[in-house]
């Protein structure tokens, strides 16, 4: 074993325990939880044991387990930015709500203000 694998599969190893004890903690989401302990587990494996990425690479009709890595991991990435994009649109739309909800709200409490002193009412 190279000094990058057992460097690379104490960081993995790390990361996978940390992201057990959050997952059993209830810091994250059961799917999330297990997304990231089946990605820091599928990563390990494919440290300690590179040509079983080119095994597996083969057998869905890549030439080398580098590119199906590769390939993987830009799809990935690809996945997540559409999810955070998803999610800031979301966040957006609810700020934009909120907020309308809340000049609403005032613009109601002013002119309820301004009736009363209109009437008399507040004041005295």
């Amino acid at each position: 074993m190279t000094p990058f694998q057992v460097v690379a599969l104490i960081v993995v190893g790390c990361l996978f325990v940390l992201t057990l004890l959050a997952l059993l903690k209830g810091w994250t989401g059961r799917r999330e939880g297990v997304a990231w302990l089946a990605l820091w587990l599928m990563a390990g494996l494919a440290i300690a044991w590179p040509d079983s990425t080119t095994a597996v690479a083969t057998t869905v009709g890549i030439r080398r387990g580098a590119d199906l890595v590769l390939y993987c991991s830009v799809l990935g990435m690809l996945v997540g930015f559409f999810m955070v994009y998803s999610r800031l649109r979301r966040l957006r739309r609810d700020v934009t709500l909120l907020t309308r909800h809340l000049a609403i709200q005032q613009a109601f409490d002013a002119s309820a203000t301004i009736k009363a002193r209109a009437d008399g009412d507040l004041g005295k």
